[in-house]
């Protein structure tokens, strides 16, 4: 995600400016090259299999997929927290339009990120006081946008491979293209682009548990945005009807309320997978789910676009270009005819994987719960 409008903004004020460029600095100050770390006798035997594991997936980033070949991700720093930055968004108490903060390098964005804990926490308290709903998100990576060479964190070093891939090839993404006050675009192509670089990385090295497992926890995530999608759609309605305030507090409370229903039901088709338990505890409102609709709402619609151009990655970053140029209305309205572009879903290639364990062998491995 991109996390940073941070350090580069102009237009925030200089408290903001202070805690972001401490931040980096101090992010930077603790990188370590990747290949110091793993010559020190002293790095743990799990955090170097791991760094050799996140060298060869950026090696593959560049020579596979096309994404830029710099110096992102060749060094390592310990945070000594469990993520890097918070980020703060906030929504209208009756509406699910984000609020967006502005800056001249990454332009608009429907939230505000921090890496001072205790700011970011008063910003939230501030707008919740002015009515607003909030939601504060730890985040485990951001991208510089290619100012500063990113390195890889404690933060999301010891995810799954395929998790730790998609990761590092979304981030990468936003170097490769990045639209400035189009964060439904931006989070769209670099989501579609974590996923599709997966597919291609189990396809080509992955094995038939690494497949197995992304398609079980690609599966989830699917089931989990639709629910979410839905809900936030039965709201979108609520607060567009006549009802009074009154009323449309009330029908707000039901659908979420039945939202963690749905949850639930589909924890019990999961066998008990509890991966977005902490997600429903706190902060269910407007301003999390309409975060949640900027980071998925284009992505199918890119897949697509993918598809379109013979699944070649340089030919779908420029397509991709094409459209970032567009006036915003034409590049929606694009986006929204690719949406209905004919051909198989993400999921589909993604089970196809899975599928493909079993066409070679009868013995593969069962599923495993993370």
């Amino acid at each position: 995600m991109t996390g940073f409008g941070l350090a580069l903004s102009g237009c925030a004020e200089l408290a903001y400016y202070r805690q972001a460029a401490a931040g980096q600095w101090e992010l930077l100050q603790a990188r370590r090259p990747v290949a110091e770390v793993l010559a020190d006798p002293t790095t743990a035997p799990n955090l170097r299999q791991r760094l050799e594991i996140a060298q060869a997936l950026r090696a593959f980033a560049s020579a596979d997929l096309a994404l830029p070949d710099n110096d992102s991700y060749r060094n390592y720093a310990d945070v000594q927290r469990p993520y890097v930055v918070r980020n703060v968004f906030a929504a209208p108490e009756l509406a699910l339009e984000p609020r967006r903060w502005c800056f001249p390098i990454a332009g608009c964005l429907s939230y505000r990120g921090y890496f001072d804990a205790e700011a970011a926490q008063r910003l939230a308290d501030q707008l919740r006081a002015d009515g607003d709903d909030v939601y504060v998100a730890d985040i485990a990576a951001y991208s510089t946008l290619g100012w500063f060479a990113d390195p890889l964190l404690n933060t999301f070093i010891h995810w799954s491979t395929a998790r730790l891939a998609e990761l590092m090839f979304h981030e990468l993404a936003h170097q490769r293209l990045y639209i400035a006050d189009d964060t439904a675009f931006n989070e769209a192509f670099a989501t579609a682009v974590g996923q599709l670089g997966v597919e291609r990385w189990l396809a080509q090295r992955g094995t038939a548990r690494d497949q197995e497992e992304y398609a079980a926890d690609h599966r989830r995530r699917q089931e989990f945005s639709q629910r979410v999608t839905a809900s936030r759609e039965a709201l979108a309605a609520v607060y567009a009807s006549s009802q009074s305030d009154a009323e449309k507090r009330v029908g707000k409370q039901r659908i979420l309320a039945e939202l963690r229903t749905r949850y639930r039901e589909l924890k019990q088709g999961w066998g008990g997978y509890a991966g977005y338990d902490r997600w429903f505890e706190q902060d269910l409102n407007n301003a999390k789910l309409a975060g949640h609709s900027t980071y998925q709402r284009w992505v199918p619609a890119f897949v697509a676009l993918y598809q379109r151009e013979g699944r070649d990655f340089a030919a779908f970053y420029q397509a991709a270009e094409v459209l970032g140029r567009l006036p915003p209305p034409e590049r929606e309205a694009q986006l929204r005819e690719l949406l209905t572009a004919p051909g198989p879903s993400m999921l589909a290639h993604i089970s196809s994987l899975a599928g493909a364990c079993h066409a070679r062998n009868a013995h593969c491995p069962p599923v495993q719960e993370r």
